[in-house]
């Protein structure tokens, strides 16, 4: 059993991150450091909003340098511990580096139904879902000119894990054991991140007919079984191979199914094709209608699809970008 030293959490406002590494550092037996409530106190003392706060770091160095400085301290300490922060990540090399993500709506929906303070508060979905993207384009701007990384590459990370549709049992689980090396381990020894990832999240690039004779052979629920190979446009992700495991895990009602990162925005899928330009052309309108007929599913339509022309019905020849 491999055991790092620490957990560092990163990832989307309103995917549990606070939820999932307070478990964790209980069922561990490990001190938990939350650099978000930090951020939260410091806003509040200057009476600001969480998003008034970080759109003042982008021209104040002192509000992150502060906090950038404990953040080194604890990492050179050795302290074995948790820690929730956007960039521990970037400052811890011996941990396990997890960045969680969920749906906007989703993540909007949740953080408007927990308790507000004075620097958090929202009043309509709409609003919570503006300002939370708003919130996080502030902070990866300030990071990338800062620091010079950017928090939306996935390969920052050990694990990516979605919580859209997971419990956050389910989730606490999946990333004990992947601390504990019970899960992921081939993937992670590969220096590849592991992705947990929602099933009906996940878009298509094979046509679903060819997957129709051998749905009754393959069962999926269990982590043994091989990981998808995906790939990611810095928005979706899309199956490069393992579009049969998918199917099965959104026909079994899976939450959450391994798989190991190909490629991701301008990193080759095949053939020298970027990412974006691989999924721009695999990922046509018809291709993906019929998925979602065949599963019961909804997967929006991505901008090159919407941009492709006139509505497009399931099943039509020749719909493409």
């Amino acid at each position: 059993m491999t055991v790092r030293q620490s957990i560092v959490f990163n990832g989307d406002l309103g995917s549990g991150k606070s939820t999932v590494s307070v478990e964790i550092a209980k069922r561990l037996g490990l001190r938990r450091v939350s650099v978000g409530d930090l951020y939260r106190q410091m806003a509040q003392e200057r009476q600001m909003t969480a998003l008034q706060l970080n759109l003042h770091a982008e021209l104040d160095q002192a509000v992150d340098g502060y906090v950038d400085q404990l953040q080194r301290d604890i990492a050179a300490s050795g302290e074995s511990l948790v820690m929730d922060s956007r960039l521990a990540w970037h400052f811890f090399t011996d941990a396990l580096k997890v960045h969680m993500i969920t749906e906007p709506t989703e993540a909007a929906r949740r953080v408007l139904a927990r308790p507000s303070g004075p620097a958090e508060s929202y009043t309509t979905l709409e609003e919570a879902r503006a300002k939370l993207r708003e919130r996080s384009e502030s902070e990866r701007n300030r990071f990338i000119v800062r620091y010079g990384v950017d928090k939306a590459r996935l390969r920052n990370y050990d694990l990516v894990c979605d919580t859209t549709r997971a419990n956050p049992e389910q989730v606490i689980q999946h990333v004990v054991d992947v601390y504990e090396g019970r899960l992921g381990a081939d993937v992670l020894r590969a220096g590849q991140p592991l992705l947990l990832l929602d099933p009906t999240r996940v878009y298509p690039t094979e046509d679903v007919a060819e997957l129709r004779g051998s749905w009754d052979g393959e069962h999926t629920g269990d982590e043994t079984v091989e990981p998808l190979s995906i790939g990611y446009t810095g928005e979706y992700f899309f199956v490069v191979d393992g579009h049969r495991r998918l199917s099965a895990a959104v026909r079994g009602g899976v939450p959450l199914v391994p798989a190991r990162l190909v490629a991701e925005v301008d990193e080759p899928v095949v053939g020298g094709m970027s990412a974006v330009d691989f999924f721009a052309a695999q990922a046509r309108p018809s291709l993906i209608h019929d998925w979602q007929d065949a599963h019961g599913t909804a997967l929006p339509l991505p901008e090159h699809a919407l941009l492709g022309g006139g509505p497009v019905l399931a099943g039509e020849p020749g719909a493409g970008v």
